[in-house]
């Protein structure tokens, strides 16, 4: 047993060493012990590369527009821990994760005298979440996002109300595969024998992989641009506008407040998402609340501008497909501006093609890094690198402080990279007190 907050949290973080455990046994082994949690929770459940978090975002907002109590199980956190397990969008407390953690001690250290071996820090928190959800009173829907692939993940036993797929990219390949059928089919491993699955997967090969799943399963599936279309995108100042047709209504100018065409197209997900439940009964929701829920829905980190003297701009673009968004976005949003950018990646990732990629739109790049295993060295990202109007700072915040020293007032510093990366950044910034 543990008694405080920090003590909870090094238990949980001390599960980091058994690494990643991909399988369901485990989580199936701890559910019964726990009644079968998973069994009682209304779910939405999200898998894909990029987009997730986004995507559970808009879900959320239009849901608690329409009068909803909300749960979220996300990851990675960005500021705090506790974030991972939310209701309407607001973390749970130290008191609640201290219980759910002495709960599940004595589970843990049952389980590891098993075959089945110790859980791992992700199943330990996925059960947690389970058992939070479905004993918390007031909650009406839970949104749960994959923490890797969909097929072995540890939220895989919940059989939900409807399965979600956003876009799927080169990521995780040690656990996921080499190709995007590969991958693609560990994503569509979520998809449950006559449950409903929506996706905005864009590669044809990935398309035909999900798709094929689903008939194979006898779920009804609704892709993007096949069964529901974007149309009249137009971005604004203040973010993007566009119309949505799905096969059960048209939407007229919708607006978002987070930048980039990928943002419309995981708005238009979840949109989808919510006008089916509708019109299968199992949510009542106005068009009113779909068009507030999409306003006001902001996710920390994705385009996200922390100053504006100077302007600054957050973006955790951690993986190729990411980094391909983010130029996008840039060069659509931020036009005729000369852009600094300060990059920290992890090594597991395709660096080269990311750093590539960033140099489109660059007009200087600085490489650093930050306290974190597999973590590049600011000079390996540095030598990677092929252009020319590039430094490199190991200290992160020495690298900030430099960049933004330099900045004139029609300059941007766009800070970009590893999540774990611009968590750190991110509460940095904001007490340095800049104009906001």
């Amino acid at each position: 047993m543990v008694t405080t907050y920090e003590e909870a949290l090094n238990w949980v973080h001390s599960r980091l060493r058994l690494g990643i455990k991909p399988g369901l046994k485990r989580m199936e082994w701890m559910m019964e012990k726990l009644g079968n949690p998973e069994k009682e929770i209304k779910a939405i459940h999200i898998a894909g590369t990029n987009g997730k978090g986004s995507t559970v975002c808009y879900l959320r907002n239009m849901l608690e527009e329409a009068g909803y109590c909300v749960g979220t199980f996300t990851s990675p956190y960005f500021e705090i821990f506790n974030e991972r397990i939310s209701v309407n969008g607001k973390p749970i407390n130290n008191d609640e994760l201290l219980d759910l953690v002495n709960l599940i001690i004595p589970l843990s250290d049952e389980l590891a005298q098993t075959d089945l071996g110790a859980p791992s820090e992700f199943e330990v928190i996925t059960a947690m979440a389970f058992y939070y959800f479905a004993n918390h009173k007031q909650i009406d829907y839970v949104i749960f996002e994959t923490g890797l692939g969909g097929r072995l993940d540890s939220t895989n036993i919940v059989t939900p109300l409807v399965s979600v797929i956003t876009n799927i990219g080169y990521d995780h390949m040690s656990f996921l595969g080499d190709t995007l059928e590969e991958i693609a089919a560990e994503k569509a491993g979520i998809i449950k024998p006559n449950i409903p699955v929506m996706s905005s997967v864009e590669q044809p090969d990935a398309k035909k992989v999900i798709d094929g799943r689903a008939k194979e399963l006898l779920s009804s599936i609704f892709l993007l641009e096949q069964d529901f279309f974007i149309t009249n995108h137009e971005p604004r100042e203040t973010g993007e506008q566009f119309s949505l047709r799905t096969p059960f209504q048209m939407y007229q100018d919708l607006e978002i407040t987070m930048k980039g065409a990928h943002q419309v197209k995981n708005a238009a997900l979840a949109t989808m998402t919510i006008t089916y439940l509708k019109q299968q009964n199992l949510l009542s929701i106005t068009d009113e609340a779909v068009r507030a829920g999409l306003k006001k829905a902001k996710w920390i980190g994705r385009f996200e501008q922390v100053s504006t003297n100077p302007t600054i701009i957050l973006d955790g673009a951690h993986n190729p497909e990411g980094v391909a968004s983010l130029v996008e976005t840039v060069k659509t949003h931020l036009t005729g501006k000369k852009i600094h950018v300060i990059f920290a990646g992890l090594k597991d990732k395709k660096l080269d093609h990311m750093i590539e990629q960033l140099s489109e739109i660059a007009d200087s790049m600085t490489f650093t890094s930050f306290d974190f295993p597999r973590v590049a060295s600011a000079r390996e990202l540095y030598d990677t690198c092929q252009f020319e109007l590039k430094t490199f700072e190991e200290n992160w915040k020495k690298a900030i402080n430099h960049t933004i020293n330099q900045l004139n007032n029609d300059e941007v510093l766009l800070i970009t990279g590893s999540l774990y990366f611009l968590s750190g950044v991110r509460p940095y910034i904001l007490e340095k007190g800049l104009e906001s």
